[in-house]
């Protein structure tokens, strides 16, 4: 099995990555920085390094064959997301170029396409618009990415333990409103945790001639009804459903002075369906278990984390 480094290895999907690259025998190179990481295995290596910080990263990719880029800085801090995302990605691409690594994949977000309504969409069909500092600079990444040869895969909302912002933003957004919105009818593509870095570690260890593109996008195939997401999030939070129904305009009212919810509501008030099949396909994986099931999973550790927060 190759050489595996993961940056990001102490976060939600970097942790995650890390699990199963460790079940798929990889031998690993945890990048380290803010935060501690545990080895994943006996001849696993913690490397530490700073993304913004050249000569930090310089002989972190010596000996490894693959690079899992998993970091990301969230938040609306345009430098932080510049120094991280940005500069960050193409420092470590331009050290990955000098060892002479074969792959780098790198966990983007379907957030670069902006706002819109998005129906069964496929990467090529789509144009990278992004509307935040963070998507902007989670593009400027996927561009040094791509231009050393890298794959780039887009998910869209990320479940499972250790998640603190989609189910958490939820349950925000309906402790906000009074009232279901135009009977949250839209499609939005969900994944797992547990699938994601599944989908991660296989595009990292395929073989080149299996990819048919470089840009994926990371979902599972079925889409889920806003509406079934939501009454999951109310049934943790142990929130009552309401019965009203309400307009988006009255929504966007009540939610006025929430940014972070009225950016929860654009993303559930219309379809969000991005088209996972192909990157299934080509690595030759069978999906988890639907939304259901999969959230069931994880329904304890998020009605644990939701009633303390």
């Amino acid at each position: 099995m190759p050489t595996v480094l993961i940056t990001g290895a102490a976060g939600f999907v970097g942790g995650h990555v890390v699990q199963e690259a460790a079940r798929r025998g990889a031998a690993l190179a945890l990048l380290s920085h803010s935060r501690p990481v545990a080895a994943a295995g006996t001849g696993h290596r913690i490397v530490p390094a700073d993304l913004t910080d050249p000569g930090s990263l310089r002989g972190v990719c010596e000996g490894v064959d693959v690079v899992l880029h998993c970091a990301s800085y969230i938040g609306s801090e345009p430098g932080g997301n510049e120094a991280v995302n940005a500069r960050g990605t193409r420092n470590l691409v331009a050290e990955a170029r000098r060892s002479g690594v074969s792959r780098i994949v790198y966990v983007s977000t379907a957030s670069v396409y902006g706002r819109g309504t998005f129906r069964d969409a496929a990467p090529g069909q789509l144009l990278r618009s992004p509307g935040s500092p963070t998507s902007a600079s989670r593009v400027a990444a996927e561009d040094a990415v791509l231009g050393a040869g890298g794959v780039v895969l887009r998910p869209h909302l990320v479940h499972g333990p250790g998640d603190r912002w989609v189910v958490p933003g939820i349950a925000r957004l309906l402790r906000a409103l009074p009232g279901t919105v135009e009977g949250w009818t839209a499609r939005v593509s969900l994944v797992s945790a547990r699938d994601l870095a599944r989908l991660v570690v296989g595009a990292g260890l395929a073989p080149a001639a299996g990819l048919t593109s470089t840009a994926y996008h990371a979902t599972h195939p079925e889409p889920v009804r806003a509406r079934t997401l939501l009454r999951a999030v109310a049934a943790c939070a142990s929130l009552p459903w309401p019965r009203r129904d309400l307009s988006v305009s009255q929504a966007r009212a009540h939610l006025a002075a929430d940014d972070r919810s009225l950016h929860a509501l654009d993303l559930l008030r219309t379809d969000h369906w991005f088209d996972g099949v192909p990157l299934w396909r080509d690595l030759r994986l069978t999906p988890g278990p639907g939304f259901g099931a999969g959230f069931a999973e994880s329904a304890g550790w998020y009605r644990r984390t939701l009633l303390a927060a």
